[in-house]
């Protein structure tokens, strides 16, 4: 794809894909008042992280890479049911949830940037 590294194509690949299916457990799981403002804010979520590090000097690989770590571990925590994290996890998950997404994101950035 005109010289762009296959190891940045599979990141946004997997970001893609970990937020469509967080979208898909969203729409699936979440009933009541909290539909609307969760979905917007998930919604919201790339084009945020893309205008933040643009903003902070970083290039939005960084970001790519941290949210793709950050909703595929949120997959692998709750089951793909991210209303779990809150609901029925308790601290214990969202601490799991936090482990898991930081060393995604370190192991991912260290693959793809060296």
């Amino acid at each position: 794809m005109s010289g762009l590294p296959a190891a940045v194509l599979a990141v946004w690949i997997l970001c893609a894909t970990g937020w469509g299916a967080v979208l898909l457990g969203l729409l699936r799981g979440l009933r009541g008042p909290a539909r609307g403002p969760a979905l917007f804010a998930h919604c919201a979520t790339p084009a945020a992280s893309i205008l933040l590090f643009a903003h902070i000097g970083f290039g939005s690989l960084f970001g790519a890479i941290a949210l793709a770590a950050e909703w595929w571990a949120l997959l692998l925590v709750t089951g793909t049911r991210p209303e779990r994290l809150l609901t029925t996890g308790g601290l214990r998950r969202l601490a799991f949830w936090a482990a898991l997404a930081a060393a995604g994101a370190v192991w991912a950035g260290k693959t793809v940037l060296h």
